[in-house]
C-alpha cells in the first residue's frame, strides 16, 4: 500500500513535466518571400494545429519578398490555431522588408545574436518612382505595419519608422525598443526561455509548454524547393530566354527535337515563375520584339540598324521585365545576368542563326548535278567524245573547245543527259 502511495505522489510531482513534453514544429524560410513559401507556411500552420503542437517556430532569414505573399503569411499567423514563434536566425541572418512584417506578426518574436531587422521602405527598382504613387505605397505599408504592431503590442513608432525611414536595428536594439521579445542563441534555448508564457489566440489564451519539447523539423518537399528555386527572378529570366532560343533553334532546324523540347519545357517553367512574380508586360513585349528584330536582321539588309534595335529592345525589356509596385516587393534581375544574356543572345542570333540560314539558302544539289565544277583526267582523246575519270568514276565526256588529248585535266562545265561537257584546264 505504501508503495502505491509513493508512486502516486511521484506521478503527481512529474505530471507537469509530462504536460511540458510536447511537440514543436520548426520550419525554415531562407530566401525571398513568394507564393511557394507562403503556401508552405500556410500548410504547416494547419498541420501544427491538427497535431496540437505546442507552437510553430519559423526560422527566418529573408531580404524581403512579394506583397501578396507577405499579406498571406501575416494573415495565416494572425489566425493561427497554434502559437507562432518567428526566430530570425542564424547569426548573420536578417529580416528585411517583408521579413519585418512577418516577425512583428508573430505571437513571440525572437532573434539570434548577430542578426538585424528593418529597412522596409518603399523602393523603386527602375528609375524614380512617381511621387504620388510612392507616397501611396508608403502610406499603405505604414498602415499595414501599424496594424500588426498594435495587434501584438509592439513598438508602433519604430515599426512605422522602419517603413518611412528605412530604419534597421540589431537584435539588442530590437529587444530594448520592444520590437522583439527575446534573444536566444539556439532554438532549444529559445524554447526554454518562452516556456510558461501565455499568448492570445483567436480561440483564447494559451500557455506555452516548450521546455524539453520534441522538435520536429519540417522542410519543403523536393517539388516545393524546385518551384521556389525557379521563382527567383534571375532564374525565371534565364528560363524565358532559354525557351525562346530553344524554340527558334527548332524552327530553323526542323527535326533537331532536343532544342524544341528544352525550349518548350523552359518556357512553361518560365511562365509558371512569372505567374508568381509581378511581371511588367511591356518588358515582356520588348523582349519578344527584340527577337523579331534579330530575325529580320538575318533576312533583311539593314546595315546593322535592326540588330542595334534588337539589342536595345532586349536590354530595356530585361530591365523592365519585373515591376516593383509595392513597398514589400523586392523583385529585380541581376544587372550582370541582364548584360550577359543580352550579349550572348545577340551573338547567338547574329552569328549562329545567321550561319544556319545561309546554309539553308544554298541550293540542294543531288545526283549527277553534283559533278558540276568538278575536275578529272581524260582516259582517252576527246574528239569530241571520250572517257574521263572524275572522283574515281568513269564518265562519257565531250569537249566543248576542240580536241583534248589523253591524260589532260578537264573541268565539268555542263551536263547533257549522262554526257559531261568539259573544258581543258592544263596538262598533268
Amino acid at each position: 500500500m505504501k508503495n502505491k502511495i509513493y508512486f502516486f505522489l511521484v506521478f503527481l510531482c512529474c505530471f507537469p513535466l509530462f504536460l511540458s513534453a510536447q511537440k514543436v514544429v520548426v520550419v525554415k524560410i531562407d530566401g525571398a518571400i513568394n507564393p511557394v513559401s507562403a503556401s508552405f507556411i500556410h500548410e504547416e500552420i494547419e498541420k501544427a494545429g491538427k497535431q496540437k503542437a505546442a507552437c510553430l517556430l519559423i526560422q527566418l532569414n529573408t531580404p524581403g519578398g512579394l506583397l501578396q505573399s507577405t499579406r498571406s503569411i501575416v494573415s495565416d499567423i494572425l489566425l493561427s490555431p497554434v502559437p507562432v514563434v518567428v526566430y530570425v536566425a542564424p547569426s548573420g541572418a536578417h529580416a528585411g522588408s517583408a521579413g519585418v512584417f512577418i516577425t512583428l506578426a508573430a505571437h513571440i518574436a525572437a532573434m539570434a545574436p548577430g542578426t538585424n531587422i528593418g529597412a522596409a521602405h518603399p523602393i523603386s527598382l527602375i528609375g524614380q518612382a512617381d511621387s504620388v504613387m510612392n507616397v501611396k505605397a508608403t502610406n499603405d505599408a505604414a498602415a499595414f505595419i501599424r496594424s500588426i504592431a498594435e495587434k501584438r503590442n509592439r513598438n508602433l513608432k519604430w515599426s512605422e519608422d522602419a517603413v518611412r525611414n528605412s530604419l534597421s536595428i540589431t537584435e539588442n536594439e530590437a529587444l530594448k525598443l520592444k520590437v522583439i521579445d527575446d534573444i536566444a542563441v539556439t532554438e532549444r534555448a529559445l524554447l526554454n526561455q518562452i516556456d510558461g508564457r501565455t499568448v492570445d489566440l483567436n480561440t483564447g489564451r494559451v500557455t506555452l509548454h516548450t521546455r524539453g519539447a520534441t522538435i520536429q523539423y519540417v522542410e519543403m518537399t523536393a517539388a516545393e524547393k524546385f518551384l521556389d528555386f525557379i521563382s527567383i527572378p534571375d532564374v525565371a529570366y534565364i528560363l524565358l530566354m532559354m525557351g525562346m532560343i530553344g524554340i527558334c533553334l527548332e524552327l530553323f532546324n526542323p527535326g533537331a527535337i532536343m532544342p524544341g523540347v528544352v525550349g518548350v519545357i523552359s518556357l512553361i517553367l518560365a511562365f509558371y515563375a512569372m505567374n508568381t512574380l509581378p511581371v511588367n508586360y511591356a518588358g515582356l513585349l520588348l523582349i519578344g520584339f527584340s527577337l523579331l528584330l534579330f530575325l529580320l536582321e538575318i533576312k533583311i539588309v539593314s546595315h546593322g540598324f535592326l540588330a542595334i534595335g534588337g539589342v536595345a529592345s532586349l536590354f530595356l525589356g530585361s530591365v523592365m521585365l519585373f515591376k516593383s509596385s509595392s513597398s514589400l516587393d523586392m523583385i529585380k534581375i541581376s544587372s550582370g545576368i541582364i548584360i550577359s544574356v543580352t550579349l550572348l543572345s545577340t551573338v547567338f542570333f547574329l552569328v549562329v542563326i545567321s550561319l544556319g540560314l545561309k546554309a539553308q539558302r544554298l541550293k540542294t544539289v543531288t545526283g549527277i548535278q553534283i559533278l558540276l565544277g568538278k575536275t578529272g583526267e581524260t582516259l582517252s582523246t576527246l574528239d569530241p567524245q571520250g572517257q574521263v575519270q572524275i572522283n574515281g568514276e568513269l564518265w562519257i565526256a565531250e569537249s566543248q573547245s576542240g580536241k583534248i588529248s589523253q591524260a589532260e585535266m578537264v573541268r565539268v562545265i555542263k551536263i547533257r543527259g549522262l554526257v559531261l561537257i568539259v573544258e581543258p584546264i592544263g596538262q598533268v
